[in-house]
């Protein structure tokens, strides 16, 4: 979506799951959801709680995040458990929320709702936890269909825009030189207005192992996954699959 994409594996992990509507006969609002991870320190100031959304249609070419475009993939996360996980980030001392995928704008409702727990959340810690939304539409796109963009309401910043590979940039936590990054809110310009233009000398990855599965949480310059999957491999680890490479 907008990396290479925020989130790389060599394996998905798959079990299907649904976004459902609200109501008493409903029941909660669900979202599908690839990974829960915290502390996050690769997308956004400080120590964050990460969420990335499961599905996309965009398929941007050379996003390294291909196992979260499948929307039967990752599994369920409903509202009400998303805002005990960000409870206890804050109470941990987190900085803030970052939502990636995926597309989160493929789930608006859900998107939404768990924003206005993020938020709800927040306000009763006292703490200022700033919250972070990735998305690949474009902001010709958010405008011309504003009913959808509308789930971004509750964000203090956003980055937008596809990844395109042929178009690199030094960025910080953006992919391609397109990609922006608004402020929203007054707690978003200021944990975000040092940022819109700083290029750090290298990024901050990630690299996570459980249950035979690596992850790399942020966003690679060209090159560096190659890198990293061959000092993988130098350490004697067998990569099954790659999600950046059909």
């Amino acid at each position: 979506m907008t990396g290479p994409s925020t989130d790389g594996a060599v394996r998905a992990d798959p079990s299907a799951v649904r976004v459902g509507p609200t109501g008493p006969a409903a029941g909660p609002i669900t979202a599908r959801v690839g990974q829960v991870y915290r502390p996050v320190t690769s997308l956004g100031p400080g120590r964050r709680l990460g969420v990335w959304f499961q599905g996309c249609t965009l398929a941007c070419p050379g996003c390294m995040s291909r196992h979260t475009w499948e929307a039967t993939g990752g599994r369920e996360l409903t509202v009400e458990r998303f805002a005990g996980l960000w409870r206890a980030a804050l109470a941990d001392g987190l900085d803030g929320l970052t939502v990636s995928g995926g597309e989160p704008l493929e789930q608006p409702a859900a998107l939404a709702a768990l924003l206005a727990a993020a938020d709800t959340e927040r306000r009763r810690a006292g703490r200022e936890a700033d919250l972070l939304v990735y998305t690949g539409w474009e902001p010709e796109e958010l405008a011309a269909d504003p009913a959808t963009a509308a789930a971004l309401d509750g964000a203090d910043a956003v980055i937008t825009g596809r990844y395109r590979a042929g178009q690199p940039t030094r960025l910080a936590w953006r992919g391609s030189a397109n990609q922006r990054l608004i402020t929203r809110t007054a707690l978003g310009r200021e944990r975000y207005a040092p940022y819109l233009e700083h290029r750090p000398e290298r990024p901050e990855l990630q690299v996570r192992v459980s249950e035979g599965e690596v992850r790399v949480i942020g966003v690679p310059r060209p090159g560096d996954l190659g890198r990293i999957e061959r000092d993988l491999v130098r350490r004697g680890v067998t990569l099954r699959e790659t999600s950046w490479r059909p």
